[in-house]
């Protein structure tokens, strides 16, 4: 994949203004899009075709929002974990964190699992966790020490899980047993040198390579299953957040973006969704959560 022959994008397919949109997550049975932006506390849905959003304001910081098999939402937020309802009604389900804490980076497994990383509002060295809400909203945390974890990721036959640590500037890959939720040999598969910015939100495509946003990177890379970087994709952006694959065939590459800490012109694009179409990669298909 080369920048020139990789795609007719970016381009703006939902515009907007958020502070941090994070948290793409691709409903193939609606074909709609939803995303999150962190601290305004927002869960939006947009229609790819028609260009229409439409938003729930939740009452909290919400990391990251994915739909719940039986309807509406489960919501990784500065609580915990909250079911929130398609009109945005949020019951808070699983009050786990301290004040000083938040959800950040959240998603399902092949087995309706939410896996969600919890960060300290400072982002303070070693504080941050790993966590993973059953079907029957039990919880438990499965890795600590981390700081700022994002980019949650599967190989396509789910024995490799894969987490980006932000603050570290590193993703790790680990071996995972698919109907477990155990995670065992860890090990760094990339580092991102300074100046490149830091790995934040990620997806991982049929053929299990990993698309990674590169916050204060101005792009998105392609890195294989051995931490090899395989091309790269520049957006008009410095703080995009995160991607996911969606459309009909799951061949469209969406990307969030960011406009918090950032002195910018109102009509800078920070803030939007953009798409990349004929990135000469498929995505694998979201898991809405089971419980």
């Amino acid at each position: 994949m080369s920048a020139a022959a990789a795609s007719t994008g970016p381009q703006i397919v939902f515009p907007g203004k958020a502070r941090v949109a994070e948290g793409p997550v691709w409903d193939a049975g609606a074909r709609r899009l939803h995303w999150v932006d962190i601290p305004a506390g927002h869960l939006h849905t947009g229609d790819p075709v028609t260009g229409r959003t439409s938003s729930l304001a939740l009452p909290t910081q919400v990391g990251a929002a994915v739909p719940r098999r039986g309807g509406g939402f489960v919501a990784a937020t500065s609580e915990g974990f909250a079911s929130v309802d398609t009109e945005g009604s949020m019951t808070v389900r699983r009050a786990i964190l301290l004040d000083s804490e938040r959800m950040n980076d959240a998603k399902c497994d092949q087995y309706g699992r939410l896996w969600a990383g919890s960060t300290t509002m400072d982002f303070h060295h070693g504080k941050g966790a790993l966590h993973v809400l059953m079907p029957d909203w039990t919880s438990r945390v499965v890795l600590e020490g981390l700081t700022l974890p994002n980019g949650l990721g599967w190989s396509p036959d789910g024995h490799t899980f894969y987490l980006a640590d932000s603050m570290a500037g590193e993703i790790y890959a680990f071996d995972a047993d698919p109907e477990g939720s155990g995670l065992t040999r860890r090990r760094t598969l990339f580092r991102t040198p300074g100046h490149a910015g830091m790995p934040d939100g990620l997806t991982v495509d049929a053929a299990g390579c990993l698309w990674v946003a590169l916050w204060g990177g101005d792009r998105v890379v392609r890195i294989s299953p051995d931490g090899d970087v395989l091309g790269e994709l520049p957006l008009p952006v410095h703080q995009p957040s995160s991607c996911t694959f969606g459309g009909p065939g799951l061949d469209v590459l969406y990307v969030t973006s960011a406009r918090e800490g950032l002195d910018l012109a109102d009509d800078d694009p920070a803030g939007s969704v953009f798409a990349f179409d004929r990135v000469d990669a498929v995505g694998l298909p979201a898991t809405a959560f089971a419980g």
